[in-house]
């Protein structure tokens, strides 16, 4: 990738589409523009021209054209959006005619995103807010990306950046009164506060990245219990489609089989697993038990299943944790109550996959430990691996700093320039070259 290629691809969706937006960006923009349609239009409206092939003068399509010069511009050069008639035919002969043009390559992925990146346009945060927001399922998932991409999260991050560079300036004001009683004492006594203050809101931070994390995958409900209890039926009742196998004959369920669901504007992966047995004699089931139980393990919530049927199948196997015992196959029963708590157990939910009754109690129930799991997660800071590391070794700085006495007041500086050039690497604004392939890899072509 350089900086001096003009680059090309399609930027919406491919196959039978009123409008497909086919995106331009570098040096050789306008000049492919003046070419398509001969004359520039004016810069930032929607214009309609008629784009011909230059070779030949055919007419290629009657398309809106925009015209943004740089660096006023999505990713900072110039940029030539054409909106086209979403045919396979037209795509392909406005394809042909971009090929032609030897200083014009199809861009790679994520490479107009980076560019913007590389002109100012965007700082790292808000990149990685961006493709969270292109992935984004639901409405949690869509405001944790949002307070990313619009630069929230940015904001808060320079502040702290901000912060380290006082506490530096104040260090180094103690060395500047070090030979004044009293005055170097007051100033470091000062700092030490502030180091306190900022390292707590960091500390917080890291706090709630864990919700983050959740709603940024999804909560993850694992389906749990012994086989024939009828987990894979109610994880098709539940999904509202045959998404797993369902047999009278114990031991179908062999892997796990997940299933995405939007649950009140939280994501939702609903695990079917295979059913437990302490002991068995085919390979292919002790492999799905132990992935179950390593499932189990991850889960932020476990539903055991039951059936009336399945004798001894309402006790879970030592050490799990249940959120909710699911009574299924209720239709097999007199009915009882549909609900109810114990001191020291989760609550009991029947259910029968069999005629539908109580999948709505389920799904609500589901439904309010989700969004226990992921309460104020969209408010957070921090939701990424990548951030989330480079805030733990700020703090740690932060304590080598508070650790350093007042006779290094040098080496106290370093520690907080250090810390001060980690909060950097988090926008961007320090070299961050190590994280650019993977971070800008997750984008689409046309993006």
């Amino acid at each position: 990738m350089t900086g001096s290629d003009t680059i090309f691809a399609l930027s919406s969706g491919v196959g039978r589409v009123a409008i497909a937006v086919m995106r331009l960006s570098g040096p050789q923009s306008s000049l492919l523009l003046k070419d398509l349609a001969g004359s520039l239009p004016a810069p930032r409206h929607f214009s309609l021209c008629s784009l011909r092939d230059p070779g030949s003068g055919e007419l290629l399509d009657k398309a809106a054209v925009v015209w943004c010069p740089g660096p006023q511009s999505v990713t900072g050069e110039d940029v030539v959006e054409l909106h086209l008639h979403g045919s396979p035919a037209v795509l392909g002969a406005v394809f042909d005619v971009l090929r032609r043009y030897p200083l014009l390559r199809p861009a790679d992925a994520g490479e107009f995103t980076r560019r913007a990146f590389a002109n100012g346009k965007l700082d790292l945060v808000e990149v990685e807010g961006l493709a969270d927001l292109l992935e984004a399922r639901t409405s949690s998932q869509l405001r944790q990306a949002m307070q990313q991409f619009s630069g929230v999260a940015s904001s808060v991050f320079d502040g702290w950046r901000s912060e380290l560079l006082q506490i530096r300036a104040g260090i180094e004001a103690a060395v500047d009164f070090s030979d004044e009683r009293g005055v170097a004492e007051a100033a470091l006594e000062s700092v030490g506060q502030q180091i306190q203050a900022l390292e707590q809101k960091m500390q917080l931070s890291i706090d709630q990245s864990a919700v983050s994390e959740i709603l940024r995958d999804g909560v993850r409900v694992v389906l749990a219990g012994y086989p024939n209890t009828g987990k894979s039926s109610i994880l098709n009742l539940l999904a509202r489609r045959d998404a797993a196998i369902v047999a009278t004959r114990p031991g179908t369920t062999r892997d796990v089989i997940e299933v995405h669901m939007d649950l009140g504007g939280v994501p939702v992966i609903l695990t079917d697993t295979a059913g437990l047995r302490l002991v068995t004699s085919d390979e292919i089931e002790a492999e799905g038990i132990r992935r179950t139980r390593r499932r189990i393990a991850d889960a932020n919530i476990v539903l055991w299943v039951s059936a009336p049927d399945v004798p001894g199948s309402a006790h879970p196997e030592a050490g799990i944790k249940v959120d909710l015992y699911v009574r299924n196959k209720s239709d097999l029963v007199d009915p009882g109550s549909k609900l109810f708590r114990n001191e020291t157990e989760p609550p009991y939910l029947d259910v029968s996959a069999q005629t539908g009754s109580g999948s709505s109690e389920l799904i609500n129930y589901i439904r309010s430990l989700a969004n226990e799991q992921v309460r104020a997660g969209d408010a957070a800071l921090i939701v990424s691996a990548r951030q989330k590391s480079i805030v733990e070794r700020s703090i740690r700085l932060l304590n080598d700093a508070c650790m350093v006495g007042s006779t290094n007041l040098e080496l106290k500086a370093e520690c907080i320039r250090l810390a001060s050039d980690e909060v950097g690497r988090l926008t961007g604004r320090v070299d961050v070259e190590e994280w650019l392939g993977a971070i800008f890899n997750r984008f689409c072509i046309g993006k």
